[in-house]
């Protein structure tokens, strides 16, 4: 396999990976009471479920994908007709088949929920009429996230345009500082793991190259390997917009935590216990970074044990798909989650395409 071919599999594996996921957290979503969903779905889930009819995607069936699924195949589909990111036109689908869907309300629009920061975006846009540029609200969860690995994806060998892809991307819906440095650095941690870099403890330094270079955005702190500066010392260069390289050096920790013998969360589901259940961002990419380093290899064991964390496990199992399946490829996702997915040859057709404009 030549590794153009490589970087289109595992391109491929990363968006169909992040739809997985996504279809799996459906049915058993938002459950803060492990006991009650282990009463409403079993010991263990493993495979695509059903929505209770009194709970969040009420209506749904198993194998659907809900709101975050179809706004990240909304940029997909954007991405894939302009051959790369074009704002306006992202855009212009938000305004045309998004946002007259919905009401302003959490229990509307696709997928039978909306989240705050998208309910946020209505009320700006909508109710108040305003510009693009002037939308984004202050909600610290990963809605961002879960569009803009589709960025991630296709600039995956480009760091420096993934990066303002994706924070610009970022702030149509959240403008907090912390959430979109967050969000920038899970899409360069996807980035990398799309051109064949594994998730392990030294992804960091790798990131922190790219700093020194001035391809991503973060300011640089320390000295090298976080040393501290030496009298005399000029600052360190400084790259960008972003307060401190921080958000770069959190993969490599939950990379090194998965690989220490001394250092076990068995079984590990229960990471959602250790990182926490609720739906900010700094609680869900821990336990995501952690998932995906420790499953590597093993596309179904990251995802499952993301879906059975209980809490904001949606968003667990859709950022962990992707990181899992961009370092196993679409080829190694296993058939049987792709083809039960409702809609499956389409999203594999938009994953292909996209994955096809991937460092071409």
């Amino acid at each position: 396999m030549s590794e153009a071919t490589t970087i289109r599999d595992r391109a491929a594996g990363a968006v169909m990976g992040a739809f997985v996921g996504e279809a799996l957290g459906l049915g058993p979503h938002w459950y803060y009471d492990l006991d009650e969903m282990r009463r409403d779905f079993g010991p263990w889930i493993s495979d695509y479920t059903d929505p209770r009819p009194d709970r969040y995607h009420a209506g749904l069936k198993a194998g659907q994908l809900s709101q975050a699924g179809y706004i990240l195949k909304l940029l997909l589909r954007s991405l894939v007709a302009c051959g790369g990111y074009d704002e306006a036109d992202f855009c212009r689908r938000l305004d045309e088949e998004l946002l007259p869907l919905l009401d302003g309300t959490p229990v509307c629009g696709p997928g039978g929920y909306t989240s705050q920061s998208i309910r946020e975006l209505w009320r700006q846009r909508v109710e108040l009429k305003l510009p693009w540029g002037r939308t984004g609200g202050h909600a610290d969860t990963t809605e961002a996230a879960e569009r803009t690995l589709a960025l991630a994806v296709r600039y995956a060998c480009e760091p420096a345009r993934l990066a303002a892809a994706v924070a610009g991307n970022c702030v149509l819906t959240q403008i907090d500082d912390t959430v979109v440095s967050m969000t920038t650095a899970y899409g360069a941690v996807l980035g990398m793991l799309v051109r064949g870099h594994p998730l392990d403890a030294d992804l960091s330094a790798r990131l922190m190259a790219l700093v020194a270079r001035g391809e991503l955005p973060f300011h640089a702190v320390t000295t090298g390997n976080l040393q501290p500066p030496r009298p005399g010392e000029p600052d360190p260069p400084r790259a960008g917009k972003f307060a401190s390289p921080d958000a770069l050096l959190t993969p490599s920790y939950m990379a090194a935590a998965a690989a220490d013998p001394q250092v076990r969360i068995e079984p590990a589901w229960k990471v959602s216990v250790v990182y926490g259940m609720p739906c900010a961002i700094y609680h869900i990419l821990p336990a995501v970074y952690y998932l995906a380093a420790r499953f590597r290899d093993d596309f179904e064991a990251a995802v499952l044990h993301a879906v059975n964390g209980g809490g904001q496990n949606q968003a667990r199992a859709m950022l962990a798909g992707a990181l899992v399946g961009a370092q196993v490829g679409l080829s190694r996702i296993p058939w049987r989650f792709i083809d039960s997915l409702e809609e499956s040859a389409t999203l594999c057709r938009l994953a292909d395409d996209l994955a096809a404009q991937v460092c071409a």
